[in-house]
């Protein structure tokens, strides 16, 4: 072979030792980055535990960016619109009359807490102490006072018409054992109301602003598994994507169980 051939032999191994290198080192397709899901909340302990879950999701593999709405009426418009991907709120029933009202399209995925309405009161220290033709106070608007009756009929207070649901009125009312006398008041009065009825019926919030906490001072509340417990949504189309099952995972987590009752004390109840 002469030196010319033997320069050319010796440049095409190194041509295709080179190539070999190349293709080696030559990176792979790359993987999509994994989405940032952002799921739109009240502020209070609808925030905090979104932010124990965004945790529990992370140490999973899903990253959540939690929105905090200072006017959460504007939720479920901020999800129809693609603002945000999940939220959690509101009560089952409250999310079906926005969807309904508005023709969103949306859908509950899961449960997420429910924040109890309860019986209060500064003459009984158990509902076993209510005497016949006591005075009671329950909420006045239509949604407080269907929570209320049912929560009555559920302590054999009362009995309604099934038929009623959760749109019972006193109007419904069949049964009343210790004939009872209802009062219904503006849910800021019922507080105000203690020093002269037996028992008044007080929403979460109302309680909260007033500085009670159902678990602690109430002579008795709503189970976790209330119809009016709160819900996660999400859009229709997104309710079988990978990130909602991951998402739900991570809310009904031990870790976050662990989180609800050591910080609420089962003043907010955990329906899963």
């Amino acid at each position: 072979m002469t030196v010319g051939k033997l320069a050319m032999a010796a440049l095409t191994a190194w041509w295709l030792m080179g190539c070999a290198v190349a293709a080696v080192d030559a990176p792979g397709p790359v993987a999509p980055p994994a989405p940032v899901v952002k799921v739109g909340v009240s502020a209070g302990p609808n925030a905090e535990i979104m932010d124990e879950v965004r945790r529990v999701a992370a140490t999973r593999g899903l990253t959540l960016d939690v929105v905090v709405f200072d006017h959460p009426e504007r939720i479920d418009a901020a999800l129809a619109a693609k603002q945000i991907d999940a939220a959690s709120f509101e009560t089952e029933p409250a999310f079906a009359a926005q969807r309904e009202q508005h023709a969103y399209p949306l859908t509950s995925v899961a449960t997420t807490v429910t924040f109890p309405i309860a019986l209060y009161s500064r003459k009984l220290t158990q509902i076993g102490e209510l005497q016949p033709g006591a005075t009671i106070a329950i909420p006045a608007d239509p949604d407080g006072t269907a929570r209320a009756l049912i929560l009555l009929q559920n302590y054999t207070l009362l009995s309604f018409r099934d038929s009623a649901g959760l749109h019972a009125t006193l109007a419904d009312v069949t049964g009343n054992r210790l004939h009872l006398k209802i009062l219904r008041l503006p849910g800021a009065r019922l507080f105000d109301s203690l020093n002269r009825v037996a028992f008044a019926v007080i929403g979460s919030d109302d309680a909260a602003r007033a500085g009670l906490q159902p678990a602690r001072d109430s002579i008795g509340l709503e189970d976790a598994r209330s119809p009016y417990t709160d819900v996660l949504t999400v859009r229709e189309a997104d309710r079988n994507r990978k990130w909602v099952t991951q998402l739900v995972a991570a809310y009904h987590s031990n870790d976050v169980a662990h989180f609800i009752l050591t910080r609420y004390q089962d003043s907010v109840r955990r329906p899963w």
